[in-house]
């Protein structure tokens, strides 16, 4: 008799856009290609139809709720999907549709996996063990060193149980030599970029820590205007941010050399037509995937020198990483950057892409994630077994 597949369901509150978002599309897809059956329960999104065409089904709940009676009529509904289905592992990357797919698991025979995707806020005690449901998984994915860190140092976890699985990017994808010169023109009018300055470009939300006053501060202490930034990212949630941004531009004499560009779904064509990536975050980020898909694009970056960024740039030879608020610092390494020659940029771009495709490959992260799953798979035939 042949071995039914097995059944992996992952669940987040929704699929709209964001990195633990494109994770999962990524995970489903790498289920699929191994010969698993790939099942998503979410609330929905613009990410839906990009899931159902890998293959993998998705499952509407109201999983974005952190409302408890929401929470718990999803425990029900989790339920049933494992039964209906014959779910063999569970895979939360949420708090709040983790505690309601831990419950499902404890009412039926499915394994309980977690992926800790960020440091989260615990101000208080109530919080931490709200949080503390990422660590209850037979395994604990961490995204980075720094999560890992931070998981053993703020949650009764058993460190045996830590998986450390850094988050990939696509090399296919972000591959300089796949993106036309005529997409990268065409975004190049869109955004109204000169053609004749050095582009520096920071993608992120336009939101205070992502430090966008910290890059502006910089860029005034230039001697010179030879450089053009863009800031590309979601400037409606924050607009009182925004416009004490536009300020500080005209008190800093930068008019004409900045510019809002709003999100963007080209991130290729974007790396491509920059010539440094700044991701100047002020507080640490989980893990951060724009300097691994600007180094991918064999693009200079500068970073501050904590979090996840500080485990995927090499200092000095595929970017820089600078202390957080220290404005000369950062000053000087644009400076240094923008007066490299063609042949010191080159250099160091392939540099970073091999860097890239060594340690945080699309293809490492999916196989190391199937092979958590391999683990989880096994104790359970053998436990069914004994």
């Amino acid at each position: 008799m042949t071995p039914r597949p097995p059944v992996i369901l992952q669940v987040l509150p929704e699929l709209r856009s964001g990195g633990v978002e494109r994770g999962t599309l990524e995970i489903a897809n790498a289920q699929k290609l191994a010969g698993f059956v790939p099942l998503v329960a979410s609330a929905g999104g613009a990410l839906v139809p990009h899931l159902e065409r890998l293959g993998a089904k998705h499952i509407t709940l109201p999983l974005a709720s952190k409302n408890p009676f929401t929470m718990w009529q999803n425990v029900g509904a989790l339920a049933n999907i494992i039964k209906e289905h014959q779910v063999d592992i569970v895979h939360a990357r949420s708090r709040a549709p983790a505690w309601s797919a831990w419950a499902a698991c404890n009412q039926t025979s499915a394994s309980f996996l977690t992926t800790f995707h960020g440091t989260y806020n615990f101000s208080n005690e109530w919080k931490r063990k709200y949080n503390s449901i990422m660590v209850r998984g037979e395994r604990v994915i961490a995204i980075s060193n720094f999560i890992a860190k931070h998981v053993q140092e703020n949650y009764a976890v058993e460190p045996h149980l830590i998986r450390l699985i850094p988050r990939g990017v696509d090399l296919k994808n972000f591959a300089p030599e796949r993106i036309s010169g005529a997409r990268v023109a065409a975004l190049a009018k869109e955004w109204h970029v000169p053609d004749d300055l050095p582009i520096l470009f920071m993608p992120g939300r336009v939101t205070r820590w992502k430090g966008h006053e910290f890059v502006l501060r910089a860029l005034g202490r230039l001697a010179h205007r030879n450089f053009f930034c863009v800031f590309a990212g979601d400037v409606e949630k924050h607009p009182d941010y925004v416009q004490e941004l536009e300020g500080l531009i005209k008190e800093l004499e930068l008019e004409g050399h900045v510019r809002f560009v709003g999100a963007t779904q080209q991130m290729a064509e974007a790396y491509q037509l920059c010539d440094v990536v700044l991701c100047p975050s002020i507080e640490p980020e989980a893990f951060g995937r724009v300097p691994i898909e600007a180094q991918a694009m064999s693009k200079l970056v500068i970073s501050t020198n904590h979090g996840g960024a500080a485990e995927t740039i090499m200092h000095g030879k595929t970017g820089y990483l600078v202390t957080p608020n220290d404005v000369p610092a950062l000053t000087d390494v644009i400076r240094q950057l923008l007066s490299l020659s063609r042949e010191e940029r080159e250099m160091m771009g392939r540099i970073s892409r091999e860097h890239v495709a060594r340690y945080f490959s699309l293809e490492q992260m999916c196989e190391k994630t199937l092979g958590v799953y391999d683990e989880i798979l096994q104790e359970r035939a053998q436990q069914n077994a004994a």
